[in-house]
């Protein structure tokens, strides 16, 4: 069976990435990232890449005159890595319904909050741990879901819980959900890789 390739969207400091990068160097996920894509050109996501020897690219939004010649330059950049599968590891870019069409169910997204809650159009980051500790929450967590047209609704893959402390504030809290973040990322990758995830709906199984 031919080795799937990836391409790893990011706009951060990317230890999802790493997290990927170092379940396939342990191999436990059968694939190679092909082509590690960024929103920023600072972001230190695309140096861990380099020290990889795996191919970066910037594609920034500033750098285009509309949203549709973003997407369009989006879809072409990743057209052209060759990839089997879009993981999103803490991009902070919308995708274009361009892109999503392209890549039907094939693209994976990690979410720092136990999705359907704290999650849509305006949470990301610090800010989702931010409104849990507001709202009061006792759990919080992380999700892996397939990526479709909504902000944060496509179907869930797989998710886990970490308790929400007395004395926590929105940094040690998203310290202890990205923990759980890469753990959850490269075991949805390998799923996802090995052909092991069938949607019936809003549901996902995981098969084999």
């Amino acid at each position: 069976m031919p080795v799937k390739s990836l391409c790893v969207m990011v706009s951060g400091g990317g230890s999802n990435l790493q997290s990927v990068m170092d379940a396939i160097a342990r191999g436990e996920i059968k694939a190679r990232i092909a082509l590690v894509l960024s929103s920023r050109e600072d972001a230190y996501a695309l140096t861990r890449a380099k020290n990889a020897g795996i191919p970066t690219r910037v594609v920034a939004p500033s750098s285009y005159g509309s949203r549709e010649a973003f997407d369009q330059a989006v879809l072409e950049a990743l057209e052209a890595s060759g990839a089997d599968y879009i993981i999103l590891a803490g991009y902070l870019c919308l995708l274009g319904g361009n892109i999503i069409g392209k890549f039907k169910n094939r693209i994976i997204n990690i979410h720092p909050a136990l999705i359907p809650a704290f999650c849509g159009k305006g949470y990301y980051g610090e800010k989702v741990h931010k409104a849990v500790l507001e709202y009061g929450a006792k759990v919080s967590g992380a999700t892996v879901h397939f990526v479709d047209e909504g902000t944060d609704t496509g179907p869930i893959i797989l998710q886990t819980c970490v308790p929400v402390l007395d004395e926590d504030d929105e940094h040690t809290l998203a310290a202890r959900v990205l923990e759980k973040e890469h753990e959850l990322l490269p075991k949805a990758v390998k799923l996802l890789t090995e052909g092991k995830l069938r949607i019936e709906g809003r549901r996902v199984r995981i098969t084999g």
